[in-house]
């Protein structure tokens, strides 16, 4: 199983568990990027390590073909010395070194190229992870606002009970029926504390200073109604009697 498989199936455990515990989404969030991180920091020392291996066979391949090389210019040396055995021999070692380094240099160019596909991964994972913290916000504020939908509709589950409300009519019934005894109480002591007929009659005898003045510029003007005249010289003397008799006869 290749690294990044791993890495798949034990983050896929992960959030699996986190679902299944049901906690605080943004706490939950908060974790499974933790974890994310955590599965990539391997997963990078892991690709190290790769990469550390390719470099190794890259060095080794370089070595045997400079072996070979080496063994390839002996073959020539002993050639020109007129040691054929020896050219022979080195010729021996020359493809052996020669058909290592080929071996090591295919090896390495195909770890090459996963070491080169495992950066393009890690990468794309890390990429992933930081799109994940962006997304992380929105996610958290989603789970509030279906939170809040919740309470809401708790609440107006709550509201629809009818108890809550017939008892707020019970209550409002009982209150209007204490105002109406409490009027009824005040009505009743008015009663004993004021005679009704006695208080209208005391309203009509009733006359303020600018009552009596009207009926004595009325009595001057000479327009006194039936009636009117008794309580107009009622206020005046001698004088104002005879002024009302001048005016009645017509006389200046």
């Amino acid at each position: 199983m290749g690294i990044f498989e791993r890495f798949s199936t034990m983050l896929r455990s992960n959030i699996n568990d986190l679902i299944s515990r049901a906690e605080n989404p943004e706490k939950m969030l908060n974790q499974l990027i933790l974890d994310m991180k955590s599965q990539l920091a391997k997963a990078k020392q892991e690709a190290a390590a790769a990469i550390a291996d390719e470099k190794k066979l890259q060095a080794d391949a370089e070595g045997l073909k400079k072996q070979a090389e080496d063994w390839e210019r002996r073959a020539m040396l002993a050639v020109q010395e007129g040691r054929d055995d020896l050219a022979t021999q080195a010729l021996v070692r020359y493809n052996e070194s020669l058909q290592g380094a080929q071996q090591l240099h295919e090896t390495w160019v195909k770890h090459k190229a996963d070491t080169e596909n495992l950066k393009v991964q890690l990468r794309q994972l890390n990429d992933k992870i930081e799109e994940a913290k962006r997304k992380k916000n929105i996610l958290v504020a989603r789970a509030k606002r279906a939170e809040a939908q919740q309470r809401i509709q708790a609440t107006m589950a709550g509201m629809n009970d009818k108890s809550a409300f017939e008892s707020f009519e019970r209550m409002s019934e009982k209150i209007e029926a204490i105002e109406r005894k409490a009027l009824a109480a005040a009505e009743i002591q008015q009663e004993f504390q004021s005679d009704d007929l006695i208080d209208q009659f005391k309203k009509l005898e009733y006359k303020g200073p600018v009552d009596q003045q009207l009926l004595e510029l009325k009595a001057k003007m000479g327009v006194l109604g039936p009636g009117q005249e008794t309580k107009a010289l009622g206020k005046g003397g001698k004088q104002d009697v005879h002024d009302a008799e001048l005016l009645e006869n017509g006389e200046h």
